[in-house]
């Protein structure tokens, strides 16, 4: 005491802050991570609200659907589908850029709103503050009167845990008519072919809802997600932004109105084929039904309540699970569930990246550390060795079952996010998704029990480069104390 008296005035006061840094530092380590490291199981009362029976139906659906596979179709259908609003629009994303798809997502937004229709954008708050910060661009489209953007969970400094509980959902609805849903953000990376050498593959789903006005109509999956979406919107946690103009914005965000009106004119040149009147029934095939699946909505660790739903389905499967995702981080639920389906399902398998074509450095790494363990619950991994790391988030379930949306075969997404799947009952879309998933295994080689790769063709082995190699051997290590947050 009497050596901190002595201490000059400066030196006091370095050590004061000094403290207070390194007290906050241990504030935001265990509250980032000590109240997400037991999450909930399921409840018995939420295992007795599943109805494995609920997802399937003997009759047609009013839902018909297809499969958007390529990333030019993903973004020709988003404007193709914008322009076709007539009364509101609703999209939700992890995250939106502010480069030449987005522009070009935003100018028909823009020209959808000045037309009447009302517009909603529900955006996650880390991201949002990242990836869109301050445009000009977002302003422009926020202060239009028919048009509000809102955050999802902004990051509280004060609060450090809300750097967890993150919106992963991805879908854009069109009126009660059109819902596009899947694993693609809205960039460049997942959209359009403006920078071939900077992709990612990934997959939606189109809905089309032919009883739209009709006394049918709430039989569509697309209620259920509007009902959704309103909830979440609607929730404590999202807030809005972009609808006030600082002063030293006017100009730039008077420039990027007129940009985005001008990038409009130049797509009703340029392909003027988005601005058609379009039949979406030859587009799309019937489905028996279409039903939604979701995570609860708050921001704290969350029963896997999706997780719990796809994996009672296929356990419920009698031929075959084929998964496709980008990762499998996993927790001892769903490694006792992986066991599970093996020893119930003839013919299980799993597609996901390799180490050396995933853009996902923690995951990557959290695989590597436990790959014996995947493999051991006896699916049978295939390892994408394509041109681009995979975003795909698919399921199938024997010849009838497909599920498509953006939730990550791991603990993040089972226990910490936001999460949008669709669960589709109908044959001729699970033949549709099985051709897409079936030429991406083309593209993949087996791994064996001892970890090696199989052949395939003439597939090649896409090569770890040393200085990723040497990155996993470190981080593989070190990421397992924390995976849960992975």
């Amino acid at each position: 005491m009497q050596k901190f008296k002595n201490l000059s005035r400066k030196k006091k006061i370095r050590y004061g802050i000094l403290s207070v840094l390194i007290f906050y530092l241990v504030y935001v380590i265990i509250s980032v991570t000590i109240p997400f490291a037991n999450p909930p199981k399921v409840s018995e009362e939420f295992k007795q609200s599943v109805n494995l029976n609920a997802f399937y139906s003997d009759t047609i659906s009013v839902d018909r659907a297809a499969i958007v596979e390529t990333s030019q179709d993903a973004l020709d259908v988003r404007i193709h589908m914008i322009n076709q609003a007539k009364e509101k629009i609703a999209i939700s994303s992890f995250s939106i850029k502010h480069d030449r798809s987005c522009k070009e997502i935003a100018s028909a937004v823009l020209a959808a709103a000045n037309r009447g229709v009302k517009v909603q954008i529900l955006v996650d708050g880390l991201t949002g503050n990242i990836d869109m910060g301050s445009d000009p661009i977002y302003y422009a489209l926020g202060t239009q009167e028919n048009v509000e953007i809102r955050y999802y969970n902004i990051l509280n400094l004060l609060k450090p845990w809300t750097a967890n509980g993150r919106l992963h959902d991805k879908y854009l609805i069109v009126d009660d008519s059109l819902l596009l849903l899947g694993g693609r953000n809205i960039s460049n990376y997942f959209l359009g072919e403006y920078n071939t050498n900077v992709l990612s593959y990934d997959r939606d789903i189109l809905v089309y809802n032919t009883a739209a006005k009709t006394s049918r109509n709430d039989e569509s999956v697309l209620s259920q997600v509007w009902s959704y979406f309103e909830t979440i919107w609607n929730d404590k946690m999202s807030e809005p932004v972009f609808d006030r103009v600082p002063r030293y914005k006017n100009n730039k965000v008077s420039k990027a109105y007129e940009t985005l009106g001008s990038i409009y004119q130049d797509l009703k040149t340029s392909r003027p084929q988005l601005f058609t009147e379009v039949d979406y029934v030859p587009l799309t095939v019937p489905t028996n039904k279409v039903s939604l699946i979701t995570n609860p909505i708050h921001i704290m660790a969350k029963e896997p309540h999706i997780w719990y739903q796809m994996a009672e389905l296929m356990k419920n499967a009698e031929k075959r699970v084929y998964i496709q995702s980008p990762y499998a981080v996993l927790d001892s639920t769903m490694y006792q569930d992986m066991n599970e389906i093996s020893n119930k399902v003839p013919d299980f398998r799993m597609l996901i990246n390799s180490t050396a074509g995933g853009d996902n450095v923690m995951a990557s790494s959290d695989y590597t550390f436990n790959k014996r363990k995947v493999i051991k619950t006896g699916v049978q991994i295939f390892e994408f060795q394509g041109e681009h790391s995979m975003h795909d988030k698919s399921i199938l379930i024997d010849d009838d079952i497909s599920i498509i949306g953006s939730f990550n075969v791991d603990m993040r997404s089972a226990y910490l996010d936001t999460e949008v799947m669709l669960v589709v009952h109908g044959t001729e879309f699970n033949k549709q998704l099985e051709s897409y998933m079936y030429a991406m295994q083309d593209k993949s080689l087996p791994v064996h029990e001892d970890a090696s790769y199989g052949t395939n063709g003439n597939v090649i082995p896409l090569k770890i480069s040393t200085g990723k190699k040497m990155l996993y051997n470190i981080t593989s290590a070190v990421f397992q104390l924390f995976r849960y947050l992975l």
